[in-house]
């Protein structure tokens, strides 16, 4: 039976854990860290950073670098107004009134469960690393001011993007 990980998914930084002995343990990401930030960027040749790789080409590419889009998710475009006008990088109106995140390198936009997939994805990997098995089950936390519709989005599975 493989274990079965904790996930802070926090606005700023993530952390992944697993029970260990009975005791929590915070599973380091693959660059050794204890937590991993919560960004996600393209370069130039559209690959897909995620964590501490991302964060540190942000003011270079900030057009193509996502952070902070727990703030969007399950949100309206509508209800976004304070969010775009202190993110860098480009919110757009969906095709079902949702907030979406336009990377221009690109050529699309995403929406902010897609983009917090990405930074799943990568917690998961890094903890199969540590862990030297498959992880098929997980607890997301999500903060106790969120709505009913921003939970929903958190645990609605989004299909990852290529």
């Amino acid at each position: 039976m493989s274990k079965i990980i904790g996930i802070d998914l926090g606005t700023t930084n993530s952390v992944v854990s697993v029970m260990e002995a009975g005791d929590p343990v915070v599973i380091p990401n693959a660059e050794g860290g204890r937590t991993t930030p919560s960004v996600v960027a393209f370069n130039k040749n559209q690959e897909r950073l995620v964590g501490q790789t991302a964060k540190r080409q942000a003011v270079t590419n900030a057009d193509n670098t996502t952070y902070s889009v727990k703030r969007l998710i399950g949100r309206n475009y509508a209800d976004t107004t304070t969010e775009r006008q202190m993110l860098a990088y480009q919110i757009e109106k969906g095709s079902s009134d949702d907030a979406r995140i336009r990377i221009p390198i690109m050529n699309r936009a995403y929406t902010p469960q897609e983009i917090s997939a990405m930074i799943l994805q990568k917690l998961k990997t890094d903890a199969e690393a540590y862990l030297g098995e498959t992880v098929s089950e997980a607890v997301i936390t999500v903060p106790a001011y969120f709505n009913d519709s921003q939970r929903q989005a958190t645990k609605t599975p989004e299909k990852l993007p290529a």
